[in-house]
């Protein structure tokens, strides 16, 4: 598949609907998938997108792998992930929120404890929730609606993204909690690539260097160097800078693009 050809689109694309209520073009939020801007081919989001299925199914491809969303399941999109709308079921119904990726930048550099998470949902974009969860999630939706309907309220923005934090941490929460049915072993490789940049999430601020992390796993800094190259296309170097300098986005670390063919996970 030609990337460069696939179509970009944002939370922009459907200010025009009534129906959803949004924070500018950072935060949406709504109940009919019809609702959501994509289409049978496939569509590069610049956002994360939240769905839960509250009835029927809908059937659809995250990075060139089918899923299907059924009753009592969430399913997660991160930026810049390709997805593409299959089909749905007659009555299929559920909940969305849509957070752009400058939105995740405002809440994420105060839970670096949750990088962890975005690494499970790369994984396993869909899980089952139990009847609590589900619960849960309906309540965190309902009142994160209501808040973003008053528009009069200065502190809009920093509301939302306060329970957008916790319903990450309830996310984080879920995942840990659920089992996995079905996991492809992950790569020598890859692991220790998830390895280093849980070691680089949690001490970036006191040590930048890549000898230091390569000694905090008993490697030497030139195969440690070679294999995050390997796998992710950047250097260690690179992956350190994305955390340290300012300019650079906190989301880089939900995109994790491996060199070569996307693995094809599914575990729904």
């Amino acid at each position: 598949m030609e990337t460069k050809n696939i179509r970009n689109v944002d939370i922009s694309l459907m200010q025009h609907l009534p129906m959803i209520d949004f924070i500018g073009n950072d935060f949406a939020i709504f109940d009919d998938v019809k609702d959501m801007p994509l289409t049978h081919y496939p569509t590069r989001l610049n956002a994360a997108c939240f769905m839960v299925c509250l009835k029927g199914w809908c059937k659809m491809n995250i990075n060139l792998q089918e899923y299907v969303l059924s009753e009592s399941m969430m399913g997660i999109v991160l930026p810049d992930q390709i997805i593409q709308h299959d089909d749905c079921s007659e009555d299929f119904s559920g909940l969305f929120i849509a957070i752009s990726k400058g939105f995740v930048d405002g809440v994420l550099p105060t839970m670096q404890q949750l990088f962890p998470l975005f690494f499970m949902i790369k994984e396993r974009p869909c899980v089952r929730l139990t009847s609590e969860d589900l619960q849960s999630f309906r309540e965190y939706h309902s009142f994160l609606w209501s808040k973003v309907k008053l528009k009069d309220n200065p502190f809009r923005t920093e509301i939302t993204q306060g329970l957008l934090m916790a319903l990450l941490y309830e996310i984080f929460n879920i995942y840990q909690g659920s089992k996995v049915q079905e996991r492809v072993p992950k790569s020598r490789k890859e692991d220790l690539f998830e390895r280093f940049l849980r070691n680089i999430s949690e001490s970036y601020k006191e040590e930048r260097s890549v000898s230091y992390y390569a000694d905090k796993m008993y490697l030497t800094a030139k195969h440690l160097s070679t294999v995050v190259k390997e796998v992710s296309g950047k250097t260690a170097g690179e992956w350190i800078d994305n955390l340290v300098v300012g300019s650079k986005s906190t989301v880089e670390i939900l995109r994790i693009e491996y060199s070569g063919n996307s693995r094809r996970i599914a575990l729904c």
